[in-house]
């Protein structure tokens, strides 16, 4: 079967749990200079086709930076934002203008064998954001410099359900009429707050967040970021991190950070379980609960296959209706990816732990080492003094976890006299 093919129905979730939602979108100046820029641009088409609502907010500083430094214009900034002084403001100005321009540009092609073809997009911006003045901060005048007051919300929505894509740049505008330079992240940060946004994507430098030894953070919580901003400093991920946090905080459910230079990062984080990025949510992207009686359907998908190869006992939507209490199952973005059960047995003060399972994608990561935790906490709530499991095929796993050999004679009365000869499954125990 081509790659293609699995890769589609994989995604087909997402198609759904996508469409009509809002999408608020930041790319920076360095995004719009990278040689990836038409990537993404056809990415950003390909959600708009598939019914997301899109607000671009772009960045200019590379660009204004060359303006300056054509003009001899030393730039200056403060705590870490750039004091837009009258000659500045016109660099700014003329950046903005034109990265507007080229964007436009890029969402208008229509060439035959693009990805584009017949896209017949309508690209829409204007005075939506309204700004102020950071005025005189430390002592330092930061003139044009602003910061958002607010976003036209009702504007920008009715833009949007006209299908238009809206375009905001790094200019605010204050109700007297002066122009204000604002930051790009503090614009789409704002915009995903007021529009009630369902995400704020974020593109970088770097495919995400990342830790000390530079592998990638794929999921945080709000409250986990301020011990990472300390450690980033200035750094400009920090900037994005402190966007992404703060939009969370806000009400918008989901942030992401994603890089501009790798093909089909975007695709990747939107459409693929794992993502490609990092995500900043309120929401636990993967938690371990009790299963309910909603999880049944999940709950033969993971173990289907295991029945059917004899790894476990096989148990039809009936039985699994009837003993759903005694799950507890491992949930990472509504996919079901591993589960176990724990089964009080009668007249006796021992359980069995019975139906654990792994999905094989997820295999190395400490899931079934979480879920027999788990089991023994409930089984322990529940005054249970010994815990019993009958493998085939897992036996060296449950010893390397405590559980010591056993026989049949040693279960209780209630589960001996239904063991299964036929499958002539190997008894372990262990102590509470």
């Amino acid at each position: 079967m081509p790659d293609y093919v699995t890769w589609l129905r994989h995604a087909s979730p997402y198609i759904n749990a996508h469409r009509d939602c809002t999408f608020v979108v930041m790319l920076p100046g360095e995004g719009v200079a990278d040689a990836n820029f038409g990537n993404i641009v056809h990415d950003l088409v390909l959600l708009h086709s598939l019914g997301v609502r899109l607000v671009l907010v772009h960045g200019s500083r590379p660009q204004i930076e060359t303006r300056l430094a054509a003009r001899g214009l030393t730039p200056r900034f403060h705590r870490n934002l750039r004091i837009t002084d009258a000659p500045t403001l016109e660099c700014v100005i003329d950046a903005v203008g034109q990265m507007r321009i080229a964007i436009e540009a890029r969402l208008s092609m229509d060439m035959a064998a693009s990805p584009m073809q017949g896209s017949r997009l309508r690209v829409t911006g204007g005075n939506f954001v309204t700004a102020r003045p950071i005025g005189v901060l430390d002592g330092v005048d930061y003139h044009h410099t602003g910061e958002v007051r607010r976003v036209d919300r009702k504007g920008i929505n009715r833009l949007l359900d006209e299908r238009s894509i809206v375009v905001l740049s790094s200019l605010g505008y204050s109700p007297t009429g002066e122009i204000f330079n604002l930051a790009c992240e503090d614009v789409a940060m704002r915009a995903a707050i007021d529009l009630q946004a369902d995400k704020l994507l974020l593109f970088s430098s770097e495919r995400g967040l990342l830790d000390e030894a530079g592998a990638l953070i794929r999921e945080l919580r709000p409250q986990q970021v301020p011990a990472h901003l300390a450690r980033l400093g200035n750094d400009y991920q920090a900037e994005l991190l402190d966007a992404a946090a703060q939009a969370c905080r806000a009400g918008v459910a989901r942030s992401h950070i994603v890089s501009y230079s790798a093909d089909g990062a975007l695709l990747t984080e939107l459409f693929t379980r794992d993502g490609g990025g990092t995500l900043v949510s309120q929401e636990q992207f993967e938690q371990l609960r009790e299963a309910t009686i909603e999880d049944v359907g999940g709950l033969l998908e993971l173990i289907s296959p295991l029945e059917e190869q004899g790894i476990l006992v096989r148990r039809s939507r009936e039985v699994l209706e009837r003993e759903i209490e005694q799950f507890s199952i491992v949930e990472r973005d509504g996919l079901i990816i591993a589960c176990a059960a724990l089964y009080p047995i009668a007249d006796s003060t021992a359980g069995e732990l019975a139906c654990l399972a792994v999905n094989p994608e997820y295999r190395h990561g400490g899931r079934g080492d979480e879920l027999l935790e788990r089991i023994e906490e409930r089984a322990r709530a529940l005054g249970l003094q010994t815990l019993f499991v009958l493998t085939t095929r897992t036996a060296h796993w449950f010893r390397e976890r405590g559980f010591q050999p056993s026989g049949v004679e040693s279960l209780p009365a209630a589960r001996a006299s239904l063991y299964n000869n036929q499958r002539n499954s190997k008894v372990f125990e262990k102590q509470l």
